[in-house]
């Protein structure tokens, strides 16, 4: 893989979030609980507490800086849930994907937790992805809403 460091971002980095962000967004909008149209016009103070109320953010950064990647890990104190996923297209097959789960689930691990995501069942890629990373898929529940877009639970190593 080309030169790709994965670093961890805090409030100060609101901007590079921001960014990187929206443009995960405007390429997957469906894959994401909230929508471009939700944070484009957002102020600094929403990124920085973005930043604050999610423990864990990564970016991926070539080696000119740019971001081409993101997840996050999302503590709930008894679990934690990998959030915010996305790797730029140009990078998509090259194995960030699963360097950036891979980081999310060993933070988890020592913290004592074990790992969950929810994907809408549409996004086959990324249904490969988790279960390549050893997601066990769970399904969709049954008591899921008809007039929402169906997303399975998965959870990791069992």
């Amino acid at each position: 893989m080309p030169d790709i460091d994965l670093v961890r971002i805090g409030p100060d980095d609101w901007r590079e979030l921001r960014d990187v962000r929206l443009a995960a967004l405007l390429d997957a909008p469906g894959a994401f609980g909230s929508r471009h149209d939700d944070w484009v016009a957002a102020e600094e103070a929403r990124w920085r507490a973005r930043l604050t109320d999610v423990e864990l953010t990564l970016l991926a950064r070539r080696g000119d800086g740019e971001p081409v990647g993101m997840v996050s890990g999302a503590d709930s104190g008894q679990w934690v849930e990998l959030i915010s996923m996305w790797v730029a297209p140009s990078q998509r097959g090259t194995g960030l994907a699963g360097r950036l789960v891979d980081e999310v689930v060993a933070w988890a691990r020592r913290r004592g937790r074990r790992t969950c995501l929810m994907v809408r069942d549409d996004n086959v890629g990324a249904i490969r992805c988790y279960l390549r990373a050893g997601f066990v898929d769970h399904g969709v529940s049954p008591d899921w809403p008809d007039d929402e877009p169906a997303e399975r639970l998965m959870w990791h190593g069992e």
